[in-house]
C-alpha cells in the first residue's frame, strides 16, 4: 500500500528556503499552476471517513512538470507527520476523468488552485505551495521522518510547526465572507 508521508509549514515568503536549497545543492524541478478538483458523495461519506478523492490539472509556467492526475487518500495516520495511504494515477483526460467520477455518484465539492514550485534532493521532494487566501507553505515528502527531517532542517525549518491539515481541510474552516466556492489566482 503505497503510504504518503509528508510535513507541511506556513511560511511568510519563499524566498529563504529556495535560497537554501541552491545553497544545498537542492535540483529545480519547475513550477506549475495546479487546479485541484475534490469530489465526494452527497452524504459526504468520504470527508467523514477522512478521505479525500480528487482530480488535478497542471499547467506548466516554468521547468517541468506533471499532467492531470487522479488521487484517492486514506484517513491520517498517526504520526510525527502528517500520513496516509495515497493512489495516484496519470489520466490523459481530466474533464473525462471528472465525468466518470460524477458518474459514480460522486459530486465536486470545492476547486481551488494552488502555484507549486518543485525541488528534490536527498530523495525528497520539496513543494513551494501558494494558495489563495491560506498563503505559502513548504511541504517535503520523503520515504522516512529522518530524511524530512534532515531537509527541514537544511531549509531552517522547524519540525515541530509540522501542520497535519490538508489544504482542503484548512480552505473548509474558512467562513463564508473569506472565500468562494472556487479558490483562484
Amino acid at each position: 500500500m503505497p503510504v504518503e508521508l509528508e510535513a507541511k509549514i506556513s511560511v511568510k515568503s519563499h524566498e529563504p528556503i529556495r535560497s537554501a536549497l541552491r545553497n544545498a545543492g537542492a535540483t529545480y524541478i519547475g513550477r506549475v499552476l495546479e487546479t485541484n478538483h475534490l469530489l465526494d458523495r452527497d452524504d459526504h461519506s468520504l470527508r467523514d471517513s477522512g478521505c479525500g478523492l480528487r482530480v488535478r490539472t497542471t499547467q506548466v509556467l516554468d521547468g517541468s512538470g506533471p499532467g492531470a492526475t487522479m488521487t484517492f487518500k486514506g484517513p491520517k495516520q498517526p504520526g510525527a507527520f502528517k500520513q496516509r495511504e495515497e493512489h495516484e494515477t496519470p489520466v490523459a483526460n481530466a474533464d473525462a476523468a471528472l465525468a466518470i467520477l460524477r458518474g459514480l455518484g460522486n459530486t465536486r465539492e470545492l476547486v481551488f488552485e494552488k502555484r507549486r514550485e518543485t525541488w528534490r534532493m536527498n530523495d525528497c521532494t520539496i513543494e513551494l505551495d501558494e494558495v489563495p487566501v491560506l498563503g505559502c507553505f513548504v511541504e517535503v515528502e520523503g520515504e522516512t521522518a529522518e530524511a524530512i527531517e534532515a531537509i527541514l532542517k537544511i531549509v531552517g525549518l522547524n519540525a515541530a510547526e509540522t501542520i497535519s491539515d490538508s489544504y482542503v481541510a484548512m480552505l473548509a474552516g474558512r467562513t463564508a465572507d473569506e472565500i468562494n466556492p472556487e479558490f483562484r489566482f
